[in-house]
């Protein structure tokens, strides 16, 4: 294994072991290959395969980018592009085929299989008061405590996740609070901890969920709202991985969208940003990561995305260019994080099958009502379409919007995914009236 968290030495010693053919495997952290000397070892070694796990990261559509990522293409290159498999539990179609273009794949097998869950029910209780919709997570979170198995409550704020796990501990829960904030070694005692059945729950930000496989978690809360359903479903996704029941609940205020929908305006390289990188590019000669953040002052993860961003332009763009690029570019992630945002508040407040809202935005039709979420339990009528004018996954054109993916159906809408403006769902009446989608060729 080579990380940022293990020994020079012991990096060292794991490449030397690598290139005498020594080791079977070796664990890289994609920041690692950033760093020439250690690509030059990963050259020497001539590997075979390269794996790239949870590489939905490498997609800036996706909802866990991380810049790191996106040279990886570039060192599959390096490395004399030896065969590739990318690894994700959760990819919609589109991050799927930015994988294949990030990674530079070549006729690709994809292989996807269901995405389905279903042991793991689904609820959502809607408040109107935050002070409420805390104090019931505590009352929910203290009520499974007492059975077997272990639960995670995710949070927005590392602030958030200490007063939670504060609260829960007062009221005699075993409660450990995670957040990327705290010290190395804290992180890894509520690591050991969730692992080795000492806690009952782990309150937790995002940070809390690489590597993490517990088979008997059998609850996934959510006191806040996920920025999307694919960071939603891959957290619930931690849930019931033994196949016995587990619950994921999501504690909803329509309120709270307003925060996730600030935040989805930011990301991506920024014009700027670009326009430091490319005249320090022309002024130094090179592409290597640490002598140009040594020049333009920018942290290592924007000059990354900035390099990306020069990559994907035309030759001999100039800086100017280049930063107008990037400012659409952005703009346009803007409006998809966005829609993101808007999908999740269609799952809270889906008027049918919640199962089927949330599969059909990865593009998986569920022909019938799953039977285990509140609405089915509520006795809801099927919202299934009678009638499907475009095939889910076909093409189709907006005159407005371009081109675009029919992702799914409830009732009497379609959700199409457009790559100007990300998730968009449309009335089939207004749909078919004014001939708002016509299919590509």
């Amino acid at each position: 294994e080579a990380n940022s968290q293990v020994k020079a030495a012991e990096r060292r010693q794991a490449f030397d072991d690598m290139i005498a053919g020594d080791l079977e495997f070796l664990f890289v952290a994609p920041e690692q290959l950033a760093n020439p000397e250690v690509l030059e070892q990963t050259e020497a070694a001539k590997p075979s395969l390269v794996v790239v796990d949870e590489a939905h990261c490498i997609s800036s559509w996706g909802h866990d980018f991380r810049p790191d990522y996106l040279r990886l293409g570039a060192v599959t290159e390096a490395l004399g592009r030896p065969p590739v498999l990318a690894l994700t539990a959760t990819a919609a179609p589109p991050v799927r085929s930015e994988i294949v273009e990030r990674l530079g794949l070549r006729d690709p097998v994809v292989v996807v299989r269901g995405f389905d869950r279903p042991n793991i029910s689904l609820t959502v209780l809607r408040f109107t008061d935050g002070d409420a919709k805390r104090a019931a997570l505590l009352d929910r979170v203290a009520e499974a405590a007492g059975a077997p198995g272990v639960g995670i409550v995710y949070v927005a704020t590392r602030r958030t996740a200490e007063e939670v796990a504060d609260a829960l501990e007062e009221r005699g829960v075993r409660a450990q609070a995670y957040h990327g904030g705290l010290p190395a070694a804290r992180r890894r005692e509520a690591e050991t901890a969730f692992a080795g059945d000492l806690v009952d729950v782990v309150v937790a930000t995002t940070a809390f969920g690489m590597g993490i496989d517990k088979p008997d978690v059998r609850f996934v809360f959510h006191l806040d709202v996920a920025d999307s359903p694919d960071s939603y479903y891959q957290e619930i996704g931690r849930a019931g991985r033994d196949g016995e029941p587990a619950e994921a609940v999501l504690f909803y205020r329509p309120e709270d969208l307003g925060l996730r929908r600030f935040f989805a305006g930011a990301g991506g390289a920024g014009p700027d940003d670009v326009a430091a990188v490319a005249e320090a590019v022309d002024v130094l000669g090179a592409t290597d990561v640490d002598p140009l953040v040594a020049h333009t002052g920018l942290s290592k993860s924007r000059v990354t995305a900035a390099l990306t961003c020069l990559d994907d332009g035309e030759a001999g763009e100039g800086a100017e260019e280049a930063a107008a690029r990037a400012a659409e570019e952005r703009e346009s992630r803007a409006k998809v994080q966005q829609s993101r945002v808007e999908m999740m508040r269609a799952y809270a407040e889906a008027r049918g099958c919640r199962r089927q809202v949330l599969l059909g935005y990865f593009g998986e039709p569920l022909d019938q009502p799953c039977g285990n979420c509140d609405r089915c339990a509520a006795g809801v009528d099927d919202a299934g379409t009678a009638d499907e004018p475009f095939p889910v996954h076909s093409q189709v054109s907006h005159p407005v919007w371009g081109s675009g993916q029919v992702m799914g159906y409830e009732g009497d809408t379609v959700t199409v995914f457009f790559e100007s403006v990300g998730y968009r769902t449309l009335a089939l009446e207004l749909v078919r009236a004014g001939n708002l989608l016509t299919p590509e060729a």
